[in-house]
């Protein structure tokens, strides 16, 4: 096996069965540990971990929060403009942050009036969406710092997303809100 195998998987997922080995159990039990599960998602009984994104990441984050804020808040809805599970036990996803149509604090979201993902390098933000439309999301605002875009989706009644210029929930647009975000840099490496 040549020196550098590890690097030579990148990104290739490793599905652990059942029993999972106790070396897994203590990886996990060490994440949890450190924090560095925050962002681990269960997807249809599959573990996922997914690493902490780029400073840039948070810096897009925060200014979504302001963003989307006041919009929001005239509209009736609760703000999340961070992370929080949505879906049930044993099956959901941690979307960036998102829009609720009440104020709760339940461990697992139902579902959500709009959520927001913002893309990292090699994340899979495009198989989260059927996810999303199951669990009757009404608006995806997909934010993408490399590209510098942003684009909205709306859920349609076949069950499928697209495209809008302008939500239909709250007073804003993919390109207003494009225009709004002080882009970050591109990530270092």
């Amino acid at each position: 096996m040549p020196e550098d195998w590890r690097s030579s998987l990148g990104g290739v997922p490793t599905l652990v069965q059942d029993p999972a080995p106790v070396e897994f159990e203590q990886l996990l039990e060490r994440r949890r540990a450190l924090g560095q599960d925050l962002l681990d998602e269960v997807w249809d009984g599959v573990y996922v971990m997914n690493p902490a994104p780029a400073e840039g990441h948070a810096d897009v984050s925060q200014q979504l929060a302001v963003l989307f804020d006041a919009p929001a808040r005239r509209a009736g809805l609760w703000p999340r403009m961070s992370i929080f599970n949505l879906g049930e036990p044993g099956d959901y996803r941690i979307p960036d942050g998102g829009l609720l149509r009440e104020r709760t604090n339940r461990v697992y979201a139902p579902t959500a009036a709009l959520v927001v993902e913002i893309i990292s390098p090699d994340d899979d933000t495009p198989k989260k969406v059927p996810f999303y439309a199951k669990h009757n999301v009404e608006e995806l605002v997909i934010v993408d710092p490399q590209q510098r875009t942003v684009e909205w989706l709306a859920l349609r009644p076949d069950g499928a997303y697209a495209p809008v210029e302008h939500s239909g929930l709250i007073d804003l647009s993919a390109a207003g809100l494009a225009k709004s975000i002080d882009w970050p840099a591109p990530p270092e490496e």
